[in-house]
């Protein structure tokens, strides 16, 4: 992005927060004119930023993908390595479920415009930065050896959008996928724990 003023850097930032927020509470189809309203900008200033909606769910989308990156590179090294896999699984399980449609949204897009293959590229870091602590746990007996970052991310994928439209979709698929871990990894005693 080429350098801004203090006040469009501001803009953007705002923007990105609130837009966040709407698609968490209303999905991937939240009005874009109330995007604006709440940042207190006008819809130019919106399009200005993002020319698309998928501009805009694309940014979104980015800077939660990279916040999961860079836990799960923050946990590689985590003594427990079902405890640390485990933390990771349980935030990538929260975003989905709260970013209501985001991910479907993403590749709906994707479909139509195959040149800007975006969510490919979110998966696509998810899996390299979730690999690590899936092989670790699996090193350390605490996942079956077949177990593949590729299952945990179909696996809360389902789990997103078996919830998205509960009225706590994180309560609920946070509690769906501590009974997947059950029969993924099962703790010594048979207790499950997730957090």
């Amino acid at each position: 992005m080429p350098t801004q003023r203090a006040d469009a850097r501001r803009n953007y930032t705002r923007l990105l927060a609130v837009a966040e927020q709407e698609i968490a509470t209303h999905g991937a189809d939240a009005s874009l004119e109330q995007i604006a309203r709440v940042a207190g900008v006008g819809s130019a200033t919106v399009r200005r930023h993002f020319p698309s909606r998928h501009a805009l769910l694309d940014a979104v989308f980015h800077g939660l993908i990279e916040t999961l990156c860079d836990q799960a590179r923050a946990l590689e090294d985590a003594a427990d390595a079902r405890a640390a896999l485990l933390e990771w699984l349980n935030t990538v399980t929260g975003y989905a479920a709260t970013m209501r449609g985001l991910a479907m949204a993403m590749t709906r897009d994707c479909t139509s415009e195959p040149t800007e293959a975006h969510e490919h590229c979110a998966t696509a870091q998810l899996t390299e930065a979730g690999a690590p602590l899936v092989r670790r746990a699996a090193t350390d007996g605490a996942v079956a050896p077949d177990v593949t970052i590729s299952d945990l991310l179909a696996l809360i994928t389902g789990i997103a959008l078996a919830t998205e439209h509960h009225p706590d979709p994180a309560a609920d698929a946070n509690r769906l996928l501590a009974l997947a871990v059950a029969g993924i990894s099962p703790t010594p005693r048979g207790t499950v724990s997730t957090g």
